[in-house]
């Protein structure tokens, strides 16, 4: 290693790895030092081992002040980019009526999708970067944004254009998801699989023709599609040569997450409905449980995901806002992962795991999400004693600074 070009060498810091296991889930180093070079982390460990070179040579030291370091929060499921918003059906819901029957009313997904059709993409961003500026100052450094409020060919497009603009715009690496079958548009009332032809013959081939996809993802459910029309979606972005993801048994229990599993899917998101085949599925194919607790909180849900099961079955658990208009208007990963502890019984650690390298690892991100020689200086500092605190106090705003591949945001 050429330990005498460090760019930063970083001091009097506790790191929380995320490489631990047993007892030690975090991984924890402390009174540690870490070093980056060429946007990598290229050495870390206890500062009374910290090699001279490395002392001697760094461009810049930062002293962290005895502060916590973990890697950048990874958002692995957000719906950010939207026109209008509805919080007319927040108050309808307060009132009792269920997130499907507001759905069958003209509500839900479809009424977001006028507001994003008539937005430009200069509007579309103009709405959509505060919300991204919010997760930002929470510690993500990886933002998952879907499609899926455009539902035709070009504002699907539009969506995916706007994502990926956004990381030229803002301190943060957006990963792109098409989720064309997310809702039936009102052009295709009654017409459910002429809707999948044009996703599967001309909406997702575009999108892939433009460089605009990094994976895709689907909503099985009574309320949108089914796992025969879902199944053609897969076997289109298998043809594609594109990863998967699936909202699954969030309302009910379709086997979204078996189909999923079939596919090798990356994640299977929500599953407050999935029963024992999905999780046996999930745990064989290695697919990545998402966690969404702000979307049990705002639809007033009682039936919660499996979560000792998932446990017991060893698989991976991230945690994510899913930031949207409607079901989940959640601009923090930290509230989303005291959600997850609150509501689901996910431990502190569990939680911050879920939002790093389980978030990660529901990418399919080999290079963040840990802190390890070798993978990206995708780093959040925190003023906390201990990293529990993180899903611990609402509002406290604990983020002191992050860094992306190596360069400070303050």
């Amino acid at each position: 290693m050429d330990y005498e070009n460090t760019d930063i060498l970083i001091t009097d810091v506790h790191l929380a790895t995320m490489e631990g296991s047993g007892d030690d889930l975090l991984g924890k180093v402390d009174d540690a030092a870490l070093a980056v070079c060429a946007g990598n982390i290229s050495w870390l460990g206890p500062i009374s081992k910290l090699p001279s070179e490395i002392k001697n040579n760094a461009k810049q030291i930062i002293e962290a002040d005895g502060r916590w370091i973990t890697p950048g929060l990874v958002d692995c499921h957000s719906h950010v980019i939207y026109g209008g918003n509805r919080a007319g059906e927040f108050a309808m819901r307060l009132e009792g009526a269920s997130y499907a029957e507001i759905a069958r009313a003209g509500g839900g997904i479809v009424s977001t999708v006028s507001a994003t059709r008539a937005a430009s993409l200069d509007e579309l961003l103009t709405q959509s970067l505060p919300r991204i500026d919010a997760l930002i100052n929470d510690g993500v450094t990886t933002l998952e944004i879907k499609s899926g409020y455009g539902l035709d060919c070009n504002t699907e497009w539009r969506m995916l254009r706007a994502a990926r603009r956004v990381k030229s715009m803002r301190p943060v690496d957006v990963i792109t998801s098409f989720l064309g079958a997310h809702a039936l548009p009102a052009e295709y009332k009654d017409n459910a699989d002429s809707y999948i032809d044009l996703v599967c013959n001309k909406m997702l081939p575009g999108a892939v023709d433009q460089g605009l996809v990094d994976a895709v993802d689907a909503f099985c459910e009574g309320i949108a599609f089914s796992t025969d029309q879902v199944r053609r979606v897969f076997e289109c972005a298998r043809d594609h040569k594109l990863p998967i993801k699936l909202h699954a048994e969030q309302l009910s229990d379709l086997k979204g997450a078996v189909l999923a599993a079939e596919f090798d899917a990356l994640s299977v998101d929500h599953l407050e409905y999935v029963e024992q085949d999905g999780v046996d599925a999930m745990a064989k194919s290695g697919s990545v449980a998402v966690i969404l607790p702000g979307a049990f909180y705002y639809l007033n849900e009682t039936r919660k995901p499996p979560i000792d099961g998932l446990r017991r079955a060893g698989i991976p658990m991230a945690v994510a806002t899913d930031a949207n208009p409607g079901s989940s208007p959640v601009f923090s990963m930290l509230t989303a992962m005291n959600m997850a502890c609150v509501l689901f019984a996910m431990t502190p650690g569990e939680a911050l795991l879920g939002a790093t390298k389980n978030g990660a690892k529901a990418l399919g991100l080999n290079d963040r999400g840990v802190l390890a020689v070798g993978k990206r200086a995708d780093l959040a500092c925190w003023s906390v004693n201990d990293p529990v605190e993180l899903a611990y106090a609402l509002g406290a705003r604990p983020l002191k600074w992050s860094m992306l591949e190596g360069k400070m945001r303050t």
